[in-house]
């Protein structure tokens, strides 16, 4: 666990891997966004992050996503109703954070996650689109979500099979209240980067053949890549969301 001491450097040190890896391909640091994925975090080191600056928070099990949202919420409204920042507050500290559920996401959950998150970074069956487009329409809310996809063809992992996304997607263009933003993978665990490369190339083969044909519309811009272990070679391949937990909040994340 990286004390909260450490936290300012760690964070430092992930935005400074984001920017070389980002630069090393001709792109810019600012295009690329950095997810915070908070499961190992404490509220304190929660807290210090927003305090820096970070913005975009992400969870992948529903009850700790809820308990998370409802403390920073209830922090953030009590720092307003102070009229000052707190202690540690500097000027980067945002007034509202976005989160994001990059999780598993089970039909039964959607009623608790909908009205709290800004993306769903893992829809990966159509039951579960029907069930988050129903819920939608009955809250009359356009929902922003990402495609999951298989591209490492690991029998364990969630997502729709490559092949079949375009066709995923079109359905999804036929959902009122959902809005398909782009693709989600997870690439094999290796303590080699490397490892990760021809998973992520073909994520994001897949991903420019769908905007090609147009489907999804002008909205359909997010290739969400990844994680601790690989997100630099993540962000040579394209990737323009990174979900980072460990290289912030230590081993358990």
């Amino acid at each position: 666990m990286v004390e909260p001491g450490d936290l300012a450097q760690a964070y430092a040190a992930v935005r400074d891997r984001i920017g070389e890896a980002a630069a090393r391909v001709g792109r810019r640091a600012r295009d690329v966004v950095l997810v915070a994925v908070t499961k190992a975090a404490t509220p304190d080191q929660i807290r210090a992050l927003v305090e820096m600056g970070q913005v975009d928070l992400a969870e992948n099990r529903v009850q700790q996503l809820t308990q998370r949202v409802a403390q920073l919420q209830e922090y953030l409204s009590r720092r307003r109703r102070m009229g000052q920042a707190v202690e540690r507050a500097t000027d980067e500290m945002p007034d509202r954070v976005r989160w994001h559920m990059v999780g598993h996401l089970q039909r039964n959950k959607v009623k608790q996650v909908v009205p709290i998150v800004e993306l769903i970074h893992s829809v990966d069956s159509l039951r579960l689109a029907e069930e988050l487009h129903s819920h939608a329409h009955r809250t009359e809310r356009v929902i922003d979500v990402l495609v999951q996809v298989n591209t490492s063809g690991e029998a364990g992992k969630h997502g729709i099979s490559p092949p079949a996304a375009p066709h995923f997607i079109e359905q999804l263009d036929t959902m009122l209240y959902l809005r398909p933003r782009g693709l989600m993978t997870m690439a094999p665990y290796s303590d080699n980067p490397e490892h990760a490369r021809p998973c992520f190339a073909r994520t994001a083969e897949l991903f420019h053949d769908v905007r090609t044909q147009g489907l999804g519309g002008r909205e359909f811009n997010i290739l969400s890549m990844g994680m601790s272990n690989d997100f630099e070679v993540a962000i040579e391949e394209g990737a323009n969301i990174v979900r980072v937990g460990r290289a912030l909040f230590g081993d358990g994340a």
